[in-house]
């Protein structure tokens, strides 16, 4: 048994355990909602990263990893799964507390717009690929209910969030695919890496946490009423 990919992400959650230990983001009354998201979200994904693996576009290297798994995925990457949408939401409180100011968020639709317009344009391109296929076709998804259905607004906040995770999300990330822990078939992506991490990995990543930010703000949104 190896513990490799393990001590990856128990050297990740101390980054949100360090920002939810401050006070003023009011973890005891908000981990209801904060638990719950997440835990909704490695469910969600769960489907696709399984599916993915079982076509070995996602390949998980036996000698990084303990041997225990669930749903047919290593026990680390459920764990991965929890953790890195977990660190992102304790950004995402963390700067919605040092920087309450939302009035941003009047041009968050048109940021999402060119979002839109990237995955448009990354499905025509490598619609016959399926790790393109499936990260572009759920944050299309995702950013169309979100901005032209849902009623909260708190993009401007997400991708706030979002680019500062960019900083975690790359510096353990590219440890994994490096050792590697994972690999990807090059067929089926864009063939465009930095730091060996498929280009698509990080939009895979940016539609995980949207969904838990969004569920975050939905059960808080509920429960006040």
């Amino acid at each position: 048994m190896n513990y490799t990919y393990l001590f990856v992400n128990l050297a990740l959650l101390l980054l949100p355990v360090l920002l939810f230990s401050i006070r003023q983001l009011d973890f005891t009354n908000n981990s209801k909602f904060i638990i719950l998201a997440v835990l909704i979200n490695v469910f969600a994904f769960s489907i696709p990263t399984e599916f993915l693996t079982q076509l070995r576009v996602i390949v998980f290297n036996p000698p990084y990893l303990s041997g225990m798994t669930l749903w047919q995925l290593p026990i680390e990457e459920l764990l991965f799964s929890f953790i890195l949408p977990l660190s992102g939401l304790a950004i995402y409180l963390f700067l919605n507390y040092r920087f309450p100011d939302n009035s941003h968020d009047k041009y968050s639709l048109a940021l999402s717009n060119i979002m839109l317009g990237v995955c448009i344009a990354m499905l025509y391109f490598g619609h016959q690929k399926l790790y393109t296929l499936f990260t572009f076709s759920i944050l299309l998804v995702f950013i169309l209910y979100i901005e032209y259905v849902n009623k909260i607004r708190f993009m401007y906040r997400f991708y706030r969030a979002f680019l500062v995770t960019l900083i975690p999300f790359y510096i353990v990330y590219s440890v994994i695919v490096n050792l590697p822990v994972i690999q990807y078939n090059s067929v089926e992506t864009l063939r465009f890496n930095q730091f060996n991490i498929p280009f698509e990995t990080p939009f895979y990543f940016m539609a995980m946490l949207l969904l838990t930010v969004y569920l975050f703000e939905f059960f808080k949104l509920r429960s006040r009423r």
